[in-house]
């Protein structure tokens, strides 16, 4: 995977979202709970959490066990309602495993015409894994997403750093539109794969509601205002280029009592501007590549 510090600099494709849309505003739904590590299913617990973990590593943490189970018993269906409310499509990155384990789920993702991408089968990290096991975590997170929803997914996003391999990977797995691999620019882009354009849909850590772990919020309203700062920024740029904004959510985060106004407060404000679009990853994909004509490579 070559480093590109350039990219499309000061001039940007001018690529007309449907509808003569300015900016696309894409939310992106990661659907863990069940996947995280654990115990029960080796080699380790999850130490991650709403707050630092005072039991031994080696031992269930049950508190926190807890709080991963929040988003799948209650936080995916408060954010799945907001989203109907809203009629805003969204892309979930879902691991096999946490869907394995709540088949229901599934079931409302498509039945509401969500996005189910790939976000791998569990949490692991593949940044210094085998080529072997990595090819083998993708196929068995296809095949059980496809037993789960009844549909394979065309996006992969992993839960841990990617590896070099990761898009050759892909590419000869067969199937795939595009990957989220990149939080490096505010439009889709191609990247050279064994000598063929691949398409990357960049993903963002910015705006994600993980900041409530990481630091950086102090409150509900810090995230709503970051919200609008990026989307007004943006709204601004694609008065002349065309934009793409991306919102990263979690169950367990976004979909608590306090939280989930977040989502509300933000999509009531957007609602407020004309030319805009709320399309999956998957549409953003399609139409880039019908617009925009790829690099000879």
């Amino acid at each position: 995977m070559e480093r590109d510090f350039i990219g499309y600099a000061d001039t940007p494709p001018k690529v007309s979202w449907p509808g003569g849309a300015r900016l696309a505003v894409q939310l992106s739904v990661a659907y863990e709970e069940g996947a995280e590590y654990s115990l029960l299913d080796g080699p380790r617990r999850e130490t991650m959490g709403e707050v630092p973990s005072a039991v031994a590593p080696e031992l269930r943490d049950l508190f926190n066990e807890s709080f991963f189970e929040y988003g799948s018993r209650v936080g995916v269906w408060r954010i799945l309602d907001t989203l109907k409310r809203y009629d805003v499509p969204a892309t979930w990155w879902a691991c096999a495993r946490a869907l394995e384990r709540n088949p229901r789920v599934a079931r409302a993702l498509v039945d509401a015409d969500h996005e189910i991408a790939g976000h791998g089968y569990g949490w692991e990290d593949f940044s210094a894994s085998s080529r072997e096991d990595e090819r083998d975590n993708i196929r068995r997170t296809v095949e059980s997403l496809r037993r789960s929803t009844g549909q394979r997914p065309l996006g992969w996003f992993t839960r841990y750093a990617c590896s070099p391999n990761t898009r050759e990977l892909l590419l000869e797995e067969g199937g795939f539109v595009y990957d989220s691999l990149g939080l490096n620019d505010d439009l889709p882009y191609y990247t050279r794969v064994k000598d063929r354009p691949w398409l990357v849909v960049p993903y963002s850590f910015e705006v994600n509601d993980a900041r409530f772990w990481r630091g950086g919020l102090g409150s509900v309203g810090d995230f709503t205002e970051y919200m609008r700062s990026a989307f007004d920024c943006l709204y601004a740029e694609s008065q002349t280029t065309p934009k793409m904004m991306s919102v990263g959510l979690h169950c367990r985060i976004a979909g608590t009592p306090a939280r989930s106004r977040c989502l509300v407060d933000f999509l009531e404000y957007v609602r407020g501007f004309s030319g805009v679009w709320f399309p999956r990853r998957i549409d953003i994909a399609r139409w880039w590549l019908e617009h925009q004509v790829p690099p000879e490579w």
